[in-house]
């Protein structure tokens, strides 16, 4: 079971995440990489909130292969290019997480690999055994 730390000494998280999680001894750790928001057919819808469904659907299919779920992710680092995409990325982020609750950064960048992307988000997932 991982434990939450949120201390009474720390202002309260500004979203649906928590400051920190432990995760106990003999977890199985998977790291996934960046997942921009292009699908299969190289399209990349123009929408901040579409392009974050195809990040997070990647995602979800990653931890499915590693027979994990949204449950076991305990880190999730997302990088947009506009201040204002915060609330789109953000509702959509909120639609995956699962209690406990990721710990959560949220970046603004210059840009990407290609000037479509508008996200990307990274994760670290942790299964206890």
């Amino acid at each position: 079971m991982k434990k939450i730390f949120n201390p009474p000494s720390v202002r309260r998280p500004f979203g649906n995440y928590n400051h920190g999680l432990l995760v106990p001894p003999g977890a199985s750790l998977l790291v996934v990489s960046g997942q921009l928001g292009i699908g299969l057919d190289e399209k990349v819808p123009e929408d901040i909130g579409k392009q974050a469904e195809l990040c997070f659907e990647a995602i979800k299919a990653i931890l499915a292969d590693a027979e994990m779920s949204f449950a076991d992710v305990i880190r999730i680092s997302a990088f947009v290019t506009k201040r204002e995409d915060f609330p789109a990325y953000m509702a959509v982020r909120d639609r995956y997480t699962l209690d406990p609750t990721p710990v959560s950064t949220l970046i603004i960048v210059g840009g990407f690999t290609r000037p479509e992307f508008l996200v990307e988000v990274e994760v670290t997932a942790a299964k206890v055994l």
